[in-house]
C-alpha cells in the first residue's frame, strides 16, 4: 500500500499538468472571451429565447474552433514563443507537447467544432467558423513577422465570432446579416486600441521575437498613439448603429457610448503621456468595454 501511494500521487500529478497544458494550448482565457461574443451575439439573433442546451451546443463548439486557432498559433509560433519570457514556458515552446499532439489535438478540435456548428446551427456559421480559424492560423500569425497589416488581418477573425453568433441564431430561419454585420464592426474597431495597447506593453518582447505589429517601425511612438485615438473615435458612430437599427434601446445606446467616450479618453491619455502605463489603461479599459457593451445590447432585449 506505501508503495502504491507515490504511483498514484504521481499520475494525478501527471493528468493534472497534461489538463493545463491542453488550457494553455487554447489560450483558455483568450477563447473564453471570444465565445462570450459568439454567445451573446447569437442571444441577440431576433427569435432567439435563452436555451441551456444550444447555448452549451454552441459554446462548445466554438471554444473547439477558437482553441484549434490557438493551437495552430502554438505550433507555428514554437521557435518565436521561445525567445519571449511571457511565452517561453507555453506546452509546445518549452517541449512538454511535442508538435505532434499539438497538431493531432488542432485537427480533431477543429472537425468537432465545425461538426457541431453545421449539425446543430447551420453550414453558414460552420463555414464561417473554418474561414476564422484559416485566416487566424495560417494568415495572421505568419504575418505578424512579415509586417504591421498583420493587426488588420487579425482584426477580421478577432471580430467573426460576433457574425458567428448572429447567423447561427438563424438555424430555422433566412439569415438577416445586418445586426451581425453591426457587430462585428464594433469588435472590429474594439480590437485596435486592444491590441495596440497590448504591444506597446510587450513591446520589447515582440522585438525579440521579430514581430512586427505596432503601425510604425520605432516601436510605441505618437503615431502609435494618434492611431489608437483615430480608432478609439471610430467606435463612437458604430456605437450609435444598435439603436438605429433596433437592435437596442435607448439606455443600450447611453451605455455603449459612454464605454466609446471612456476608450476615447484612455487613448488620448495614452497620446499625452506616452508611457507603459496608460497602454496598461487601454488594455484592461477595453476588456471591460467589451463584456459591458455586449451585455449591454443583450440585457435591452431581456
Amino acid at each position: 500500500m506505501q508503495e502504491k501511494t507515490p504511483l498514484r500521487h504521481s499520475s494525478s500529478f501527471a493528468l493534472t499538468s497534461k489538463v493545463k497544458d491542453y488550457f494553455q494550448l487554447i489560450k483558455f482565457t483568450l477563447s473564453f472571451m471570444v465565445v462570450f461574443s459568439t454567445v451573446v451575439s447569437y442571444l441577440l439573433a431576433p427569435g432567439i429565447r435563452f436555451d441551456g442546451v444550444q447555448v452549451l451546443l454552441l459554446f462548445t463548439g466554438g471554444m473547439l474552433i477558437t482553441g484549434s486557432s490557438n493551437a495552430i498559433n502554438m505550433i507555428l509560433e514554437k521557435e518565436t514563443d521561445q525567445l519571449m519570457k511571457r511565452t517561453a514556458t507555453r506546452p509546445v515552446a518549452s517541449g512538454r507537447m511535442s508538435v505532434g499532439e499539438a497538431t493531432a489535438f488542432a485537427i480533431i478540435t477543429a472537425a468537432l467544432g465545425v461538426f457541431i456548428m453545421w449539425y446543430w446551427f447551420n453550414v453558414e456559421s460552420a463555414m464561417l467558423g473554418l474561414f476564422s480559424l484559416f485566416l487566424y492560423g495560417f494568415v495572421y500569425t505568419p504575418l505578424k513577422k512579415v509586417n504591421s497589416i498583420a493587426v488588420l488581418v487579425g482584426a477580421f477573425p478577432g471580430a467573426l465570432p460576433c457574425l458567428i453568433g448572429w447567423v447561427a441564431g438563424f438555424y430555422e430561419t433566412p439569415i438577416v446579416w445586418t445586426g451581425g454585420l453591426i457587430l462585428f464592426a464594433i469588435q472590429f474597431l474594439w480590437q485596435f486600441p486592444h491590441f495596440w495597447a497590448i504591444a506597446w506593453v510587450a513591446h520589447q518582447d515582440y522585438a525579440i521575437a521579430g514581430f512586427k505589429l505596432l503601425p510604425g517601425d520605432k516601436g510605441p511612438t505618437k503615431f502609435t498613439a494618434l492611431q489608437t485615438v483615430m480608432y478609439s473615435a471610430m467606435m463612437i458612430p458604430v456605437g450609435v448603429l444598435p439603436y438605429y437599427y433596433n437592435m437596442s434601446g435607448i439606455v443600450s445606446m447611453w451605455i455603449i457610448l459612454g464605454c466609446n467616450a471612456a476608450m476615447l479618453m484612455l487613448s488620448i491619455l495614452l497620446f499625452i503621456r506616452m508611457d507603459a502605463g496608460s497602454a496598461r489603461k487601454v488594455m484592461f479599459g477595453s476588456y471591460f468595454y467589451l463584456m459591458i457593451v455586449m451585455l449591454s445590447l443583450y440585457a435591452n432585449k431581456l
